[in-house]
């Protein structure tokens, strides 16, 4: 597969929007990081990486329009990205320039993405990225790459939370930080990730990001996530608030047994 032809085409569609917008610089460089991760993924797996790669080049890809619409990434004020960004490539039609440049130059005749199943699995994992939990009933190979692309996300998520514009986010956090409520605290302690709409304060969002990791799915994944050390900078702010500093030693605690268990 010609990656290099599929990023050009992701270039050539980003440069519609303003790469000077922090939010539009922010994700492009998450797109390119989660397509990295996701074939790292893939590899510890056995996976097809290419397969894998091209959905994490592909998962946000409705974020711009989002951003232009909306001026927002927050889902519950504006739009589910990831049907956006799925309706934008498979119904508007956008993949097709993807196809295109996918096995142009590998003296290849074989594309597998034109197989019209590989298709739909792709759209499939890229509308699920998102969503709280994974539905019931998926085939085996659906569920392998929409975990992959879940794990991979996440896994670069944490590093965009240390970042401008979110390290100003855990400045004010450490300083003035308002204690989670026992609702989050109690889903920390369940091991289960926020649901979107629930966070009333940028310590409480900062704790559901956090939540995430409770449900990276491969011990690969998590491998890469600790040696990234970014969620450790995030478990590890040094709030003035005690209650804060507690609950996020909670936070930690309870991380350090969810991962000691996991099996995968």
């Amino acid at each position: 597969m010609n990656r290099t032809k599929a990023e050009q085409v992701f270039r050539s569609y980003t440069d519609n929007y303003d790469s000077s917008d922090v939010k539009i610089k922010l994700k492009i460089d998450h797109t390119f990081r989660v397509a990295e991760i996701a074939d790292r993924i893939a590899a510890g797996l056995g996976a097809e990486r290419d397969f894998a790669w091209l959905s994490g080049l592909l998962h946000d890809i409705g974020r711009f329009e989002q951003v232009k619409r909306y001026g927002t990434f927050y889902d519950a004020v504006s739009i589910d990205h990831a049907e956006l960004s799925a309706d934008i490539l498979f119904k508007d039609g956008l993949f097709s320039e993807f196809e295109k440049a996918l096995f142009s130059d590998t003296g290849s005749d074989e594309n597998i993405f034109l197989n019209e199943d590989k298709k739909k699995l792709l759209e499939t994992v890229i509308r699920l990225h998102n969503k709280l939990a994974v539905p019931d009933g998926l085939d085996k190979e659906t569920l392998m790459y929409t975990r992959i692309l879940r794990d991979a996300d996440k896994a670069d998520i944490f590093r965009v939370l240390t970042e401008p514009p979110y390290d100003g986010r855990n400045e004010r956090i450490i300083n003035d930080g308002e204690p989670a409520s026992d609702k989050i605290m109690e889903l920390v302690k369940e091991r289960r990730c926020v649901p979107r709409g629930i966070t009333k304060t940028e310590f409480e969002s900062l704790v559901s990001h956090c939540c995430m990791a409770f449900e990276l799915e491969y011990k690969v994944s998590r491998n890469i996530v600790a040696k990234q050390g970014y969620l450790d900078v995030l478990m590890n702010l040094d709030a003035k608030n005690d209650t804060v500093r507690d609950q996020l030693k909670t936070v930690r605690d309870e991380m350090k047994k969810c991962w000691a268990e996991a099996v995968r």
